[in-house]
């Protein structure tokens, strides 16, 4: 049986302890994570007990590793992550798969007290050329790691933060434009809803996107409404929850859950233009002719936007739709105005987000107070709505003047 150690006053030493001879110093000697050989030091063996083990809970939590700045870019990702206690949980969730999908197999193993300005922006030329990113992609990615950095600024790992200025300089050495989703305009509009609702094929699809054109909510509140928040006899629509969708378990069932709106500015009541009180009512008058299932999530049921299994639809079902009614519109449209003589009214390749812009900018055309579009639009943020209406009175502004040059004309 090996001895163990003892001190100078016959105390039993652990291993890695010992004394030294001549100043009588207690050591702890250790090995970090990376191998390296450590020593702590105490002038008595309680304090240097106490001290090994504030090492051991640090070492379990990984705090050796991040203090000594060798810590990965993972590591102090999830270690961020870990500290925002205020995020919604799909806005975590979101923030996850865009991390896991582009940054942590590769990126992220990188020490983080390693990485430089020139290293990041290598990465984003590799996101943009490689992986054909776009750039608002791109500046989600950075702001997840413009924090991350941060965090590890704050803690005094690394000196400085290597992603600070770097998406502007990005932008204009890469020449990337920020991609701006613009509203169908009111032709495009009045097409598009009038193709469906004539369609003997499209047209169960009409009351869906009336509701989503004639509000203005994101496509997770309205898909997640429920008749319980459809009051028809004070004519309002209660947003007060969303429907988050998270892909496939099965080739026919699909993970969703219920989550609050995005903000707390999107908890709110939105009028009911007449037009969407008729799609609810279409829907409703629908939903009583079949025997439908209720369809629960996380203790929400009687949902307004079902298929004819009984389960709720998801954004990707009616992407997929106005892909294809786009289509067929434009395909029918170019041969249409072929045989009368006309330009042809095309319409864009646009998704369901586009149609909550087609809201805001019809909003903005007949409001000016922008507190109230923001309101019912549910912006968290002015700036949001502003960016929203100078988008609208820019285009207002050039077909007023393209009418002024009309009457002008005639006048020289």
């Amino acid at each position: 049986m090996a001895k163990h150690r003892k001190d100078q006053n016959g105390r039993t030493l652990r291993e890695g302890e010992s004394q030294r001879n001549d100043n009588h110093m207690y050591i702890y000697t250790y090995r970090d994570p990376m191998g390296t050989r450590r020593y702590i030091y105490a002038k008595d063996i309680v304090k240097l007990r106490e001290k090994e083990r504030e090492l051991q809970k640090n070492q379990l939590d990984g705090l050796d590793v991040y203090a000594m700045g060798k810590a990965t870019i993972n590591y102090v990702f999830d270690r961020y992550l870990s500290l925002k206690r205020n995020l919604r949980e799909n806005t975590k969730q979101n923030y996850i798969y865009l991390y896991d999908h582009y940054i942590r197999k590769d990126f992220g193993t990188r020490k983080i007290a390693d990485v430089t300005y020139s290293d990041v922006f290598k990465f984003y030329l590799y996101l943009l050329e490689e992986k054909k990113l776009s750039r608002n992609t791109i500046e989600n990615i950075q702001n997840l790691l413009h924090p991350t950095f941060d965090m590890a600024v704050r803690d005094d790992i690394i000196r400085k933060n290597p992603t600070n200025g770097l998406l502007s300089e990005f932008t204009k050495s890469a020449g990337v434009q920020k991609r701006v989703r613009h509203a169908l305009t009111p032709d495009q509009q009045e097409a598009f809803m009038g193709y469906i609702a004539d369609h003997p094929v499209y047209c169960h699809w009409w009351p869906v996107f009336t509701v989503l054109l004639g509000t203005g909510t994101r496509v997770s509140e309205c898909l997640g409404l429920t008749w319980k928040d459809v009051d028809f006899e004070n004519g309002k629509i209660s947003i007060n929850h969303s429907l988050i969708n998270c892909g496939r378990h099965t080739e026919s069932l699909s993970y969703c859950y219920i989550s609050k709106p995005k903000t707390e500015a999107g908890i709110r009541d939105i009028p009911m233009l007449d037009v969407v009180r008729d799609a609810f009512e279409m829907i409703r008058e629908d939903q009583k002719s079949r025997l439908i299932p209720d369809f629960e999530i996380d203790g929400y049921h009687d949902f307004v936007f079902i298929n004819r299994e009984g389960s709720v639809l998801t954004p990707a079902s009616l992407n997929n739709a106005i892909k294809r009614i786009t289509a067929d519109y434009n395909a029918e449209e170019e041969i249409e105005a072929k045989r009368e003589g006309r330009i042809a009214l095309m319409l864009p390749h646009f998704s369901c987000h586009h149609l909550r812009h087609t809201f805001a900018s019809r909003l903005c055309e007949a409001e000016t107070n922008l507190k109230v579009i923001q309101s019912i639009m549910g912006h968290k943020d002015i700036e949001t709505t502003m960016d929203v209406y100078a988008e609208c009175t820019e285009r207002q502004k050039k077909e007023t003047f393209e009418t002024l040059a009309a009457k002008l004309d005639k006048l020289f």
